[in-house]
């Protein structure tokens, strides 16, 4: 069994969640908030140890035109920073529309309009099951 932590990766908050190979599923786990448009890297740091995953998992936005979005190249710069400063290997996936799946997910749930830190962790738990399902 394998452990990974996805992220939505956004750049003022960052969705957390983590999943394992063997049913394919993610949960939730928190938003970190972005420290003058920087990752949170002590809280990152904090739950990688925590978790000790086999690797990360990072959500890049497409258009529905199958271009990549104007930022982009910010998270293939977070990317390559997960990758460099804890040496384990992360792979993208395309995430698109699970923003708006994880809203559509959270207001089936409850009636009240789902916090901004729901949805970006939820978000991450589906890019995260994208990438699980996604693996033979």
């Amino acid at each position: 069994m394998m452990t990974l932590l996805g992220f939505d990766f956004g750049p003022r908050k960052i969705g957390v969640a983590v999943g394992q190979t063997i049913t394919r599923s993610a949960t939730p786990l928190t938003t970190l908030r972005s420290q003058g448009e920087k990752p949170d890297w002590t809280r990152i740091e904090a739950l990688i140890r925590e978790w000790q995953p086999s690797a990360l998992v990072v959500g890049l936005p497409f258009q529905m035109d199958d271009t990549e979005v104007a930022w982009s190249p910010r998270v293939h710069r977070f990317a390559r920073q997960l990758e460099g400063r804890y040496r384990l290997p992360v792979h993208l996936v395309d995430e698109r529309l699970t923003s708006r799946e994880a809203h559509r997910q959270l207001a089936e749930r409850d009636r009240r309009t789902p916090t901004l830190e729901a949805v970006d962790a939820l978000a991450a738990a589906l890019i995260l099951e994208t990438w699980l399902c996604e693996q033979v």
